[in-house]
């Protein structure tokens, strides 16, 4: 297949990008590097199948004429963490709205399949636990965190209007917090946050009293139910959740990194940032019943490679 990425060198487009042309297809990367790195992709700077764009898919996708049309279209383009969107709130807008509309254009007139990046986010603090895609969310329309989670959600709404009005096979994956090589230090993400401190003898920040819950899912097996919910047969207008149901606190959280680590637990508690969820974990019923998919690796495990990463990355340790 040829298939066009958006946010390829972002941390999740950069190892969708890798896992599509392992799978043999070619791939079109498209990002504006406003959050992604061009070091994320560089590895493939002589992989045949693969062609880099810098192009904000916010705006007509003109630089399309350049490229064969594509068979699937996955729009992962958008910035993902508090730090990143909170700093850029119109452009998240923009890229999770506009972009969309774009991306459907195309779909409509090339026949491609289109899979939507959206996010547990739009679940918000949820009233309902786990989160099943039923759940309609719980989310603070003009809260500092809603030019994300309510421009996933328009995100959604567009998708789903075009497959019902235009006929295009349109899929969203709903992604909880993933974790591994290649997310930026200093996004305000909790995983990256706690290693970087940990492998700098640092005390780890802990919002609020630390019981919030989050279910942290390794890149690899998110990227794995993604490539199944975006090729498999009959699933188009399925909304899939992916994402390790698995559910810790961060204090837990903290703890399991610091052993990792070798250091002793040492936190600093901050106050609980506006709209934070306290609850998180995916009901994953669908992705197991539709993909054939569940997580397979343990936290304790992923955590191995992520840390080996921030210590590659950074002169410490």
């Amino acid at each position: 297949m040829n298939v066009f990425v958006t946010g390829a060198a972002g941390f999740l487009g950069s190892h969708l990008v890798d896992r599509l042309l392992a799978d043999g297809n070619r791939v079109v990367g498209i990002d504006n590097l406003v959050t992604g790195s061009r070091a994320n992709l560089r590895h493939l700077d002589r992989a045949g199948a693969f062609s880099f764009i810098e192009a904000d898919v916010s705006v007509p996708w003109t630089w399309v004429a350049a490229a064969d049309q594509p068979d699937l279209i996955m729009h992962f383009a958008s910035p993902a963490s508090p730090v990143d969107y909170g700093r850029e709130p119109l452009a998240t807008m923009a890229v999770n709205a506009l972009g969309v509309m774009h991306a459907v254009s195309l779909a409509h007139a090339s026949g491609a399949r289109l899979l939507f990046a959206s996010t547990s986010e739009t679940y918000g603090d949820p009233l309902e636990h786990p989160q099943r895609e039923s759940y309609w969310g719980n989310v603070n329309p003009v809260g500092e965190r809603a030019c994300y989670d309510e421009a996933k959600r328009y995100g959604e709404a567009y998708l789903t209007s075009a497959v019902r009005k235009l006929g295009i096979d349109g899929r969203i994956v709903r992604i909880f917090n993933t974790y591994g090589p290649r997310m930026q230090p200093g996004d305000g993400r909790v995983v990256p946050s706690f290693c970087l401190s940990a492998l700098c003898g640092q005390p780890l920040t802990v919002y609020g009293d630390g019981r919030q819950t989050r279910s942290f899912c390794y890149v690899d097996d998110l990227i794995d139910g993604i490539v199944r919910l975006a090729t498999g047969d009959g699933l188009r207008g399925k909304i899939v959740n992916i994402g390790n149901p698995d559910e810790f606190t961060i204090v837990e959280l903290a703890q399991i990194i610091a052993d990792a680590v070798g250091v002793p637990l040492n936190v600093v508690a901050c106050a609980l940032p506006p709209d934070d969820p306290t609850r998180r974990k995916p009901d994953i019923t669908l992705a197991r019943t539709l993909l054939g998919w569940e997580p397979k690796v343990a936290l304790r495990e992923g955590l191995v490679s992520t840390l080996d990463y921030f210590r590659e990355l950074t002169p410490i340790g």
